[in-house]
């Protein structure tokens, strides 16, 4: 399967309103990026020249250098990846592809074979805490474009760090493909929270492969909000807690619509004493295809747990739902379980709601609203109002 439109749109900028960064030593300043890119990144949670973030970076079509960046110092390091890779030899030796092979499939050989890779590379020196979320956003701009992705983050030991990024098409580009190889390396101790939002056009194929090991007593906390589906978004997470005491959790928050396909499935190995996961899915389906899964493996004396929960709406019979939550020991003393359930609003809570004074749509929207259970902080009113869009138009369908 040939998943690449090898007729790319490279670097079309015609209508670019944002100053790019040549040389990525010089931020530049908030008040240079255009109103329309301002509005559409907020979208996604990605706040310019908010006070409430430690350090921005956009990475916009195939551009190696980033649009902006800010405030890295000696404990706290954002750089373009490619920069990164010339900067510092040991990254490509000891970090690249480790977490994810180069040949795990045709994706992963298709980001490797980039030979001037855009992405991004944070480096969280030992006992840093960065207090203040940084983020990035995948930034497709133009129609018919393969943008190609290469994301490293290490966090030292004792270290700490939130990460918010999005990944977006402008309002008018409806097709594309978006690749993308993503790797965090959690050390002892440290704590690493991403969040993840998609906003795509209903043309556009996505494929994440991301991986991520976790070290004694490391913390791995993974959001993923779609709010917008794409054609087809393939993930396949792979998560390694490697030493004893380390932890994740996932959280994922779909709306499935129609003409989409979405498959979240991944795995978390548990390969230590004491390591814990816990997998939680959250889908709303108002047409397209949904697969919601995730496989824990035991390989030592730990514990995990898998839920996939979705809502099937109305959707003519032009849409489905498949949810397969999976658990896999290979020791005694393991301790998974997992459950699934796939259903619909009640009328009995709608009645109740609107006995309450409430609109019928407008209680659909709040049961819906609950179901998903999104509670994620510092993201910004604009996506949380996107959040709250999902439950209004799964309510009432497509505006």
């Amino acid at each position: 399967m040939n998943i690449i439109n090898e007729n790319n749109n490279k670097d079309k900028n015609d209508n670019f309103d944002v100053i790019q960064n040549e040389d990525s030593k010089s931020p530049i300043e908030p008040e240079q990026i255009g109103l329309a890119d301002k509005k559409a990144l907020a979208e996604v949670g990605v706040l310019i020249g908010s006070e409430s973030r430690s350090a921005t970076m956009v990475v916009r079509d195939r551009q190696s250098q980033p649009i902006y960046t800010l405030n890295n110092s000696d404990e706290f390091e954002m750089l373009p990846i490619f920069a990164a890779f010339k900067r510092y030899e040991w990254l490509e030796k000891q970090y690249s592809f480790k977490a994810v092979a180069r040949d795990f499939d045709e994706i992963t050989e298709k980001c490797a074979a980039e030979q001037k890779p855009i992405g991004f590379f944070i480096h969280v020196k030992k006992d840093a805490k960065v207090m203040l979320p940084c983020q990035t956003a995948m930034y497709m701009a133009s129609n018919n474009l393969t943008q190609i992705v290469h994301n490293i983050v290490i966090l030292e030991e004792n270290s700490q760090l939130e990460l918010i990024t999005g990944c977006m098409t402008e309002s008018s580009v409806k097709d594309g493909h978006h690749l993308a190889v993503e790797e965090y390396y959690i050390g002892k101790n440290a704590k690493f929270t991403s969040t993840m939002v998609h906003s795509w056009g209903s043309e556009v194929m996505v494929f994440p492969r991301t991986g991520t090991i976790v070290g004694e007593n490391g913390r791995y906390e993974s959001n993923y909000i779609s709010l917008k589906a794409a054609k087809q978004v393939k993930m396949n997470p792979q998560t390694y807690l490697n030493g004893k005491g380390a932890s994740a959790k996932y959280l994922t928050v779909v709306l499935g619509a129609p003409g989409s396909f979405i498959d979240t499935g991944g795995n978390v190995y548990m390969n230590a004493e004491d390591t814990s996961a816990e997998l939680l899915h959250r889908g709303v389906c108002t047409g397209g295809i949904m697969h919601q899964s995730g496989l824990i493996i035991a390989n030592a004396p730990c514990k995990g747990h898998v839920d996939c929960a979705s809502m099937l709406l109305d959707t003519a019979g032009k849409g489905y739902v498949q949810s397969i939550p999976g658990v896999e020991s290979h020791h005694p003393d393991a301790r998974l379980s997992h459950e699934a359930s796939i259903g619909k609003i009640a009328p009995e809570q709608v009645e109740y709601l609107m006995s309450r004074g409430m609109e019928e749509l407008e209680a659909i929207s709040m049961i819906i609203r609950g179901f998903l259970g999104t509670d994620i902080e510092g993201l910004g009113a604009e996506l949380d109002a996107q959040i709250a869009e999902i439950a209004e138009i799964a309510g009432h369908g497509e505006k």
